[in-house]
């Protein structure tokens, strides 16, 4: 497979993103309630996958970052993650031979597909790869009126992390643009390395970017592949969804 955007986050995926935390019971409880084979799609470095194999799941965590995949399988090997198997594939259009009782897909990885195209792709491949009466869950964040007007030249403090395996803190910055046209947001996150008395030791600079699904759209694209919306909730703890929701997770199965 061609080289992934994602490559580059590997070696700091994890140190930048150590804060988020509050996906991993949602995810791990949705898998023990499956109680079948799990299909976690954009695992990356196995945040959510390896957690969900120690609690007793058996799961298949796909990405096309390889780089990202070998920081998973090291992190396995480490915590002896032995139910998980992690595969390289695009989920748009993977093809395996198993099917799945929970389709999972954390921390908003549904918006880097890019187009709807390959949104109404990768739900209907999820589709059939599901056995009857299994389900897909994913979140996504709602659209922040705040980040559509953001002057895409000009940076903004993030938030200051610190990287649990080193101790070493990290400042972290991001700037974005947007395209009301194809609802494509670019972003730029720059993350600076501190010494011991903080002096920036080093800098580097991740591009990505993720397309904005509005909460009908949203509702639209899985009833046109044909998916029945079984939940909508505010966040992780199941709270309902409403005006102050910051975050959309969708449960939803198949239509009968």
């Amino acid at each position: 497979m061609a080289f992934s955007p994602y490559d580059d986050w590997a070696d700091t995926y994890d140190a930048v993103f150590s804060y988020v935390m509050e996906d991993i019971p949602f995810y791990v409880d949705e898998a023990k309630k499956a109680e079948g084979l799990i299909l976690e799609l954009g695992c990356g470095t196995g945040r959510v996958a390896i957690p969900m194999a120690l609690n007793g799941a058996r799961v298949i965590g796909i990405d096309s970052s390889a780089a990202m995949l070998e920081r998973a399988r090291e992190k396995a090997y480490e915590t002896d993650a032995s139910n998980l198997t992690l595969v390289q594939a695009d989920i748009r259009d993977f093809e395996l031979e198993e099917k799945f009782s929970l389709v999972v897909i954390p921390f908003r990885g549904f918006l880097s597909l890019l187009s709807v195209e390959d949104e109404l792709r990768t739900l209907s491949n999820i589709k059939r790869h599901l056995e009857p009466g299994g389900k897909v869950a994913l979140d996504i964040f709602v659209p922040d009126i705040n980040m559509l007007v953001q002057e895409g030249d000009v940076p903004y403090h993030f938030q200051d992390v610190t990287d649990p395996a080193t101790g070493q803190r990290l400042v972290i910055w991001n700037q974005a643009s947007y395209d009301p046209f194809s609802q494509i947001m670019s972003i730029r996150t720059t993350i600076e390395k501190l010494d011991d008395v903080g002096y920036v030791s080093s800098k580097m600079y991740r591009d990505f970017s993720l397309r904005y699904i509005f909460r009908w759209e949203m509702h639209h694209l899985l009833r046109a592949c044909g998916y029945d919306v079984l939940a909508l909730y505010g966040d992780f703890e199941r709270g309902d969804f409403d005006e102050g929701s910051t975050d959309m997770i969708w449960v939803a199965t198949p239509a009968d």
